[in-house]
């Protein structure tokens, strides 16, 4: 066997199936190539355990090595998102905890963020009311935010006596909104609303509460149909570029694009152009 088709063997032999996944803290459903995470701990306006954030966490490195997903929701049951960290669960018992508990937590919170960043899929979040704390966090971490006029994102750790930068945000909130509107939101702790959040370039799309699922599903169908290595490359280049200057930025989009050019659906969309046909992408 040669070094090419060891490799393809290998890679094969690692890929996974969610055919049987069956998680714990939240639930799970395959839409064709799109899989939708919904928080569902409605009466509560779902909130995040120390068990949710763990099994979040291990589902998106899990996607890594899952063909059959190409694209991912995030939704939240009962007309709400996520309330953020658990009042009873989580922030009392960390009032209790040593400082080398707290840091296990924070980094735990932190792995599922640059668990997302890494996840080679598009995550999509359809905000629909509350989306506070930790749940503003998995909002922000996502690769597009759709939401409705009564949503309502809130990065309220100052109101408990902590500071704005959980879980990434003072890295990553400035780059979508810009510096001055995140120390606005990290500072003072309010609530961003669907308008104002669609103004401010949080929320990419505003829509009616009860067409929110629909729109955001249609909307990561439409990206699961694309070129799933080509989509992986870009989140990769957009993340990693955060870091980089100009000119380097440009020489590693050089050879990220160089490296699309070898795939199947780089030559599959060629083909489908000369014979005026929509091209079939396949991921390889």
């Amino acid at each position: 066997m040669n070094q090419r088709k060891m490799d393809s063997h290998l890679e094969a032999g690692n890929r996974q199936s969610l055919a049987d996944f069956a998680p714990q803290h939240f639930s799970w459903a395959q839409h064709g190539a799109v899989g939708v995470i919904t928080l569902n701990r409605p009466e509560r306006k779902n909130p995040l355990t120390f068990a949710s954030y763990a099994e979040l966490r291990d589902l998106f490195r899990k996607l890594g090595s899952v063909d059959e997903v190409r694209a991912i929701v995030v939704q939240g049951a009962g007309g709400n998102f996520c309330s953020g960290g658990d009042v009873h669960e989580i922030i009392g018992p960390l009032t209790k905890m040593s400082m080398p508990d707290l840091l296990a937590f924070t980094r735990m919170t932190g792995d599922l963020v640059k668990a997302m960043r890494a996840c080679p899929q598009p995550v999509l979040s359809a905000i629909d009311g509350v989306c506070a704390g930790a749940g503003a966090i998995v909002a922000m971490a996502s690769d597009l935010r759709v939401g409705t006029a009564r949503s309502k994102t809130a990065f309220l750790f100052t109101r408990v006596g902590l500071a704005g930068c959980d879980m990434g945000a003072c890295a990553i909130l400035p780059r979508i909104i810009g510096q001055g509107r995140a120390s606005d939101l990290l500072y003072s702790g309010r609530s961003l609303g669907g308008e104002e959040g669609l103004n401010w370039g949080f929320l990419n799309r505003l829509v009616e509460p009860d067409a929110l699922l629909q729109e955001t599903l249609d909307w990561a169908q439409q990206i699961a149909s694309g070129p799933s290595f080509g989509h992986a490359m870009t989140k990769k280049m957009l993340h990693q570029e955060w870091a980089m200057g100009v000119d380097e930025a440009i020489e590693s989009e050089a050879q990220a694009q160089a490296i699309c050019m070898m795939t199947q659906d780089f030559h599959r969309a060629y083909e489908a152009f000369v014979a005026k046909e929509r091209p079939e992408f396949k991921g390889d």
